[in-house]
């Protein structure tokens, strides 16, 4: 096992510190909603001179809790673009350009009455997390050692759902969730941002991105400062390799990946894997836990909500130990299903809550499964699937896809929630069980197990399939391919763009 070495672990953390303000800026508009609206009111009464229509209210509200997803659904496009152009390092540093403007425009917006600028910052914030959530796993994978890639890899995930789980904590009105504290609360996002800032120049550029892209072998051997070893020659071989194999596989296009029958399988799967994400229902949970819990009739729902979020850690961290023992597509089933059960449960309870009132607690401890479900499965599963069913040539348009499509789902959960919810009521998860329920039939019938398989395997089955074949992994074993030779290229592109 390879020892962290003090840049090692400067570096990684540095790097986190985007996908912490990633999950900040995913619940910190939860807690202060109806602080938030009172004063959107307040600012068109001082505008208008009358009360905000409820319609406007709505839709106002909604918009800046789903701008969020546009600003992160344009600029995860442009994540392969942006790193290869400046780099894994420099890149993280302009990209707190954004979130420093964002932070700005949401904590000034209270004192220049304008819900304009909230809005616009929620955009910008957005499009500085579209490019996290892709350059901070993809440098964290690039500068880690073999043996220690895949711990240091889930770190991207954990830093997300802790910064959720801050937000809502410091989202308390005893805190800074309070009529007067709120424009400070969602500022905050500045605090990382320049940290990250501070840190990033003492950190090395990746070695694989300076070796396999910039062809500067004399550079990579930065790799000394980050393993702590004098002879690096064993990681510059397999660098070389990686390179030559990248060199021999040329890149494909988009509309390749739509109009190739050896491509078109994989693709359609990795993006029904991250619509299984996102239209699951989680974001309403993250979003909106809040007024869910309130109209559950729970006496304390913020307090609910940072339970909620206590169990969303906890379940990442137990997910990170069984994703390997127990393979990705039979976790993602059980996340799936398990989830569907609760939204069925949390359905009942609140429909029969007026008559029945301890049904309250049912509601809640669904709540809490639901999002338990899904960190074991629909959290962190669907990105394992992407990195592995592609090779090196079709995988930056594939990850440009799934992004796209990841954050497209988003934006509709987070715009369109609380219009169905008005108009369906309790039922409103009935629509999310439907999903799960599909979601859980496709992925039994048309999503292959690659755990423990080499790309040959998967490609195989694949090509297998779109030749008229049936889909079965075990039939690419029995080609007489070796299931225990190592791929270089699975072991560290399969793990470097985990999410």
């Amino acid at each position: 096992m390879q020892s962290v070495t003090g840049t090692l672990a400067l570096s990684v953390f540095t790097a986190v510190l985007g996908s912490l303000e990633f999950g900040y800026n995913i619940g910190v508009i939860n807690a202060p909603q109806k602080i938030i609206e009172g004063d959107y009111n307040a600012t068109w009464m001082y505008r208008y001179g009358e009360p905000i229509p409820t319609g406007t209210l709505t839709s106002l509200w909604s918009l800046s809790v789903a701008i969020f997803s546009i600003g992160g659904m344009l600029s995860s496009f442009c994540v392969g673009f942006v790193s290869e152009w400046l780099g894994r390092r420099k890149a993280m540093l302009i990209n707190n350009l954004f979130a420093f403007i964002g932070g700005s425009l949401m904590g000034m917006s209270k004192l220049c009455r304008s819900f304009e600028m909230m809005i616009l910052g929620r955009f910008v914030i957005g499009a500085y997390c579209g490019l996290a959530s892709g350059l901070t796993p993809m440098y964290v994978g690039e500068i880690a050692p073999t043996s220690l890639r895949g711990a240091l890899g889930t770190l991207h995930q954990l830093a997300i759902v802790t910064g959720i789980l801050f937000a809502q904590v410091l989202g308390l009105e005893s805190l800074l969730g309070s009529e007067h504290l709120w424009p400070v609360l969602l500022g905050l996002t500045v605090v990382p941002t320049v940290l990250q800032m501070a840190l990033l120049p003492f950190c090395p550029e990746s070695p694989r991105f300076l070796y396999i892209v910039r062809c500067q072998e004399h550079h990579a051997k930065s790799l000394r400062r980050l393993t702590g070893r004098q002879e690096v020659g064993d990681m510059l071989a397999e660098m070389k390799e990686e390179k030559r194999r990248m060199d021999m596989e040329r890149k494909v296009s988009i509309p390749e990946l739509f109009r190739s029958s050896l491509y078109r399988q994989p693709i359609i799967i990795a993006i029904l894997l991250q619509l299984s994400q996102q239209l699951s229902g989680i974001n309403a949970i993250f979003y909106y836990s809040t007024s869910i819990f309130m109209k559950a009739g729970v006496q304390s729902p913020v307090y609910a909500t940072i339970g909620a979020g206590v169990v969303n850690c906890a379940f990442t961290v137990v997910s990170l130990f069984l994703v390997e023992r127990t393979g990705r597509r039979t976790l993602h089933m059980l996340g799936l299903g398990g989830m569907c059960i609760c939204a069925v449960i949390m359905t009942v309870a609140l429909a029969l809550l007026d008559s029945v009132p301890w049904m309250s607690y049912i509601s809640m401890l669904s709540i809490f499964g639901f999002v338990a479900f899904f960190e074991v499965g629909p959290g962190p599963i669907p990105w394992f699937f992407v990195a592995e069913l592609f090779s090196q040539g079709p995988r930056p348009a594939a990850m440009a896809v799934a992004g796209f499509s990841n954050w497209t789902a988003n934006f509709i959960i987070g715009m369109c929630f609380q219009y169905v919810a008005d108009l369906c009521g309790p039922y409103v998860f009935l629509i999310f069980a439907a999903l799960l329920l599909f979601f859980l039939i496709f992925t039994f019938f048309r999503v292959p197990e690659t755990r423990g398989k080499t790309f040959d395997q998967i490609a195989a089955n694949f090509h297998q399939h779109s030749a008229g074949g049936m889909m079965d992994m075990d039939m690419s074993i029995g080609m007489g391919m070796d299931i225990d030779k190592p791929s270089t290229e699975m072991d560290y592109l399969g793990e470097d763009t985990m999410n």
